[in-house]
């Protein structure tokens, strides 16, 4: 041990972040506070042991350390949770609410505006909310620091809509977000903000899009400011289904190519002068200014945890140029890691971050490989033998990133684009040697009016990029799906990529075996046969040809996506029961039969809010084995096997079923995870149908004592 682990000396730093981010996964795992403390002092106590132990070594102490590590990281989580606490609005509620605009994001694409909120003199309303308004409604003077007054229908931050679907109150929680909703006209500026329109960012998106018109535009402001709301849906759905959605994220290839681009441009200007070549080492002149562009667009385009990430990787690589040292190495990485999970540890549990540090750990472990460095490594050859060698390196560093991130788009997406790496062949050169070029020579010439001829050429090179996407995007067996990963099989996936990654001895090719038993773990787990929302309005049935089945005729595009996903269906692909041979289906009831697990199962559902005579609906849960309802069922409805009505969903959450191993799986489990049992405030009560009266009556109340539970 002691002579592998000197071999390995120069890695074992990689290990901590991978240790303290241990410890904030545990904390998420684990269910309770009793678990959350457990596990802390079970982690200090290795490593006090570690210490204690005789002889000394390297062993003993990179325990104490990994001990220490994911002591800290639970630790973190744990009061960082606690440090964003804040109340919760408690159910649905119709109000008038005065508050500062805290954050505008516009949505040209789908018409609306998003609009962040600080209520003033509303003790019974969230201290932040968020409200989405009509485009049309949107009234100028909507900036940062204004305050406005209007009319919203709020809701409390939904959970997760079944096992495995995108968990928004997770995600409110430490956004501190208490209740999201739709705002309505009128809509008034009670105070414009201290300066109207001086929010660069949005100002600059506009320009953009009024200089190139649709999702190239959209697209355009994306590499520009990471506004992201003009690229229309379908546009945005090709991106993601041919491997090319990480282009829209501002995010290190971003962040490196204005960086590039700044230290180039100061440096040829400076070297123009003989006095100032000579007395200035112009390098770091360079560096400094590649520094201050990097902090620069990373403020511009809103401070997002990947653009911060990307601009803190950015500034180390300066540093270490600055003081001579290798630039992009593991290292690098990690301490970019590591110094993000600091800040925000929560960011661990969402894809962004899995899937920047996949990419970026798969991309500098692959060129630190002496052999790979060998094969790509400069030498004197003819050109086209150098742009074959170069075409060979980007095509393997793009087959690795894909096989990195494919799991994590599985695991979070439920599916992943199979093509990404021959598309980004193509994309990523055009993206960041033409388009953002071209994006950026056509502003500073704006300042003249001489851009026009440089946006035409952009807008040109951004319709090629779309095509490359949806042709990509529409090939066969382009978009690989996983209804159903289990956590343990993504955490082997995990454990096994970094094992392979992070190590330089042969050991390191043992995390082949926990990677290929995670993905096959993951490959051979059947998908759910029956998918129920929380609220109980919605389920997804799988028919006996395998296809899924919807029980309302009508389905909101996000519950279809919803139900899609987590099936391993098309949103296109998903029938409606009442069409489908062999269901039965009423105005109020539908029942459907389906052989599984060696028996029949009958499942009824309720598809309206119309009550069923008493006595049928007592006799109908008596033949069925599982009934379902969006609403309160009388206690004489008692199923063979399972009923999901209202008051059994408000416990359980969303629910997904296997029926041939007669598996079932929630989405609340239990736990003391504040944002499943948080304070709650509530507005006084106003029927919905009334929304003036409500809002009126929110408006007098603004002042009061806030009513918890």
């Amino acid at each position: 041990m002691e002579i592998w682990l000197e071999a390995e000396r120069e890695q074992l730093v990689l290990w901590l972040p991978v240790a303290f981010g241990g410890g904030i996964a545990a904390w998420f795992l684990l269910p309770d506070a009793a678990r959350w403390l457990g596990f802390t002092l079970s982690a200090l106590a290795l490593a006090l042991v570690a210490v204690a132990l005789p002889g000394g070594g390297r062993a003993p102490r990179v325990l104490a350390v990994a001990g220490l590590a994911l002591a800290a990281g639970c630790a973190l989580v744990w009061w960082r949770s606690d440090h964003v606490a804040a109340p919760v609005l408690a159910r649905p509620a119709v109000v008038l609410v005065t508050g500062r605009v805290e954050r505008v994001e516009r949505l040209p694409a789908r018409g609306m505006v998003r609009v962040t909120l600080a209520p003033q003199g509303h003790a019974d309303l969230p201290p932040r909310i968020r409200v989405s308004l009509d485009q049309a409604d949107a009234v100028a003077g909507i900036a940062p620091g204004a305050v406005i007054r209007l009319r919203a229908r709020l809701m409390p931050p939904p959970d997760a809509a079944v096992p495995g679907a995108y968990d928004f109150a997770r995600v409110a929680w430490f956004a501190g977000l208490g209740a999201t909703g739709r705002g309505f006209a009128p809509i008034a500026v009670v105070r414009p903000a201290a300066a109207p329109g001086a929010d660069l960012r949005a100002r600059l998106s506009d320009h953009i899009q009024s200089r190139i018109a649709g999702s190239g535009g959209g697209i355009a402001s994306a590499l520009a400011t990471g506004d992201q709301g003009a690229i229309a849906e379908e546009d945005a759905e090709a991106m993601r289904r041919s491997g090319l959605a990480h282009l829209l994220s501002v995010s290190g290839l971003h962040v490196t190519a204005v960086t590039a681009a700044a230290m180039l441009l100061v440096l040829r200007l400076l070297a123009l002068s003989p006095a100032l070549a000579l007395r200035w080492r112009l390098p770091l002149v360079a560096a400094g200014a590649g520094a201050l562009a990097a902090v620069g667009y990373t403020l511009l385009t809103g401070a997002e945890v990947p653009t911060i990430r990307s601009c803190a990787a950015a500034l180390l690589v300066l540093l270490a140029l600055s003081l001579g040292r290798e630039a992009i190495t593991l290292r690098l990485v990690a301490a970019g890691a590591l110094l993000v999970l600091l800040l925000w540890p929560e960011a661990l549990a969402g894809p962004s971050f899995q899937l920047s540090f996949a990419a970026v750990t798969a991309i500098v472990a692959l060129h630190e490989s002496p052999r790979v460095r060998g094969w790509f490594a400069p030498r004197e050859e003819r050109r086209g033998r150098r742009l074959l060698r170069g075409l060979a390196s980007l095509l393997l560093t793009g087959l690795v990133v894909e096989l990195a991130l494919m799991p994590i788009g599985l695991f979070h997406f439920h599916k992943a684009g199979v093509y990404g790496a021959l598309a980004n062949i193509v994309a990523i050169p055009l993206t960041t040697f033409v388009i953002m070029p071209l994006e950026a020579l056509a502003l500073a010439l704006d300042l003249v009016g001489l851009g026009a001829p440089l946006w035409w050429l952009a807008a040109r090179a951004l319709d090629l990029l779309l095509w490359l996407a949806h042709t990509t995007a529409s090939a066969p067996g382009a978009v690989a799906a996983l209804p159903a990963m289990p956590g343990g099989a993504y955490a082997l996936i995990v454990a096994g990529g970094l094992w392979v990654a992070l190590w330089r001895t042969r050991v390191r090719w043992a995390g082949v075996l926990p990677f290929a038993i995670g993905m096959g773990w993951a490959l051979l787990t059947p998908p759910p046969d029956l998918l129920v929302t929380g609220d109980g309005r919605h389920l997804a049935i799988r028919m006996a040809g395998g296809e899924m089945a919807l029980l309302r005729d009508r389905a909101g595009d996000y519950t279809r996506s919803v139900l899609g996903e987590n099936s391993g269906a098309e949103d296109a692909a998903l029938l409606l029961l009442s069409d489908v041979p062999g269901a039965r289906c009423s105005p109020d009831l539908c029942l459907v039969e389906l052989d599984a697990g060696a028996r029949r199962w009958r499942v009824l559902a309720t598809r309206s809010g119309y009550l069923v005579p008493w006595r049928e609906m007592i006799a109908a849960c008596r033949a069925a084995d599982v009934v379902v309802s969006e609403r309160r069922l009388p206690p004489g409805c008692a199923p063979r096997w399972l009923k999901l009505d209202r008051d059994t969903l408000a416990r359980s959450g969303g629910v997904a079923i296997r029926f041939s191993d007669a598996n079932v799986r929630t989405v609340r489990r239990g736990g003391g995870h504040p944002w499943l049992d948080p304070l709650r405030v509530q507005p006084p009560f106003a029927p919905a149908s009334n929304p003036q009266a409500a809002g009126d009556q929110a408006a007098r109340a603004g002042e009061g004592t806030p009513r918890l539970r």
